[in-house]
C-alpha cells in the first residue's frame, strides 16, 4: 500500500469507502470536510482506497481526528493502527480530541488516547415537538452571516477553542436560529444537509431552555424527515425534548483525548456560560 495526501484521491473513491463500511456521508459532505481538514489515504496496487484519516487544526496545538476508515477486509490486520500511527507521524506535538466508535474504542485506548464521555447519536424521523414557552426576556430570528463573529465568540467559550474558519464554513452550508435577550444572542443553533437527511449542531446554549428554543424551529421544519443531533448531555430537559422530537439514542460514540483533555468537565455545571448541547460533527466535535 502507498500513503499519500487525501486531497489528491478522487472523491468518488473516497465517498465509496465510506460506503463500504455502512457510513452516511455523502460525496458533498465528503468535500465539505476536505476544505476544512487535512489527511491522508492509502490505496493498493491497483488505485483502490482501502484506508483514510483526516484531522482539522484548531489552532497551532489542538485538532480533532476524524473519517478514520479501513477497508472491511483490512481491519483485521492492522490497518487501523497502522493508519493512525501515519497521522500522529504528521500531527506533530498538536493535542488530540477524537469520538470512537465502539470498535475502535480499544485501538485508541492502546494508543495512549484516555476517554472522556459519551456522545448519544439521536436520529430518527421528526415529529413535532411539544410547544415550549421562549425563555423569559428572549426573542428568536433566522441567523444571517453578519453574526458570524458573535456565533464565534459563543462557540468559542462553549468549546474552548477558537473555530472562527469551520464556523464560517458551517454558516455557508447551515440555516441558524438564534435567541436573543436585549438585541445580543445568547443562543444558537444550525441545521445543515448530511447523510440520510439533515443534521442539527452545534448547539450552544447556558441553560436547556435556551438549547430547545433554539433548536425546536428545525424539528418543526423537518417534520416527517430525517433528522440527527449529536449530543454529550445524558439526562435532563435537552435530551428529553431531543427524544421526544422523534430522535431517540441510535447509538453512541466515546469522546477521547491524547494531551490536552477535551471535552472532559461536565457541560451541565458552568455557572449559565455558554456550553455545546450539540456536535457540529463528530469529527470535529
Amino acid at each position: 500500500m502507498k500513503v499519500g495526501d487525501i486531497a489528491n484521491v478522487e472523491l468518488e473513491k473516497l465517498h465509496g469507502l465510506s460506503i463500504s463500511v455502512g457510513w452516511p456521508h455523502r460525496a458533498e459532505d465528503w468535500q465539505m470536510l476536505l476544505e476544512i481538514g487535512e489527511g491522508i489515504a492509502a490505496q493498493d496496487e491497483i488505485g483502490r482506497v482501502v484506508a483514510t484519516a483526516m484531522w482539522f487544526p484548531l489552532g497551532a496545538n489542538f485538532a480533532t481526528v476524524g473519517m478514520v476508515i479501513t477497508s472491511p477486509r483490512l481491519q483485521a490486520h492492522g490497518a487501523g493502527r497502522w493508519i493512525m500511527n501515519n497521522v500522529l507521524a504528521r500531527v506533530g506535538s498538536r493535542s488530540l480530541g477524537l469520538n470512537a466508535t465502539r470498535a475502535a474504542r480499544r485501538l485508541y485506548l492502546s494508543l495512549g488516547f484516555a476517554p472522556a464521555r459519551l456522545v448519544y447519536q439521536c436520529q430518527g424521523d421528526a415529529v413535532m415537538p411539544a410547544s415550549a414557552l421562549l425563555p423569559a426576556g428572549a426573542t428568536l430570528r433566522n441567523i444571517e452571516h453578519s453574526d458570524l463573529a458573535r456565533l464565534v465568540a459563543l462557540d468559542r467559550s462553549a468549546y474552548g477553542t477558537d473555530r472562527s474558519a469551520l464556523m464560517a464554513r458551517l454558516l455557508d452550508v447551515s440555516k441558524g436560529v438564534a435567541l436573543l435577550r436585549e438585541g445580543r444572542i445568547q443562543a444558537f443553533a444550525l441545521c445543515r444537509p448530511f447523510g440520510r437527511g439533515h443534521v442539527v449542531g452545534p448547539v450552544v446554549a447556558a441553560t436547556d431552555d435556551d438549547a430547545i428554543a433554539v433548536t425546536g424551529p428545525h424539528v418543526a421544519e423537518h417534520v416527517g424527515q430525517f433528522l440527527r443531533l449529536d449530543t454529550r448531555q445524558e439526562t435532563g430537559p435537552f435530551p428529553e425534548f431531543v427524544a421526544r422530537s422523534g430522535l431517540p439514542v441510535y447509538d453512541t460514540v466515546t469522546s477521547m483525548w491524547l494531551g490536552r483533555p477535551w471535552a472532559v468537565a461536565s457541560e451541565q455545571d458552568t455557572g449559565m456560560l455558554p456550553v455545546t448541547y450539540a456536535l457540529a460533527s463528530q469529527a470535529f466535535g
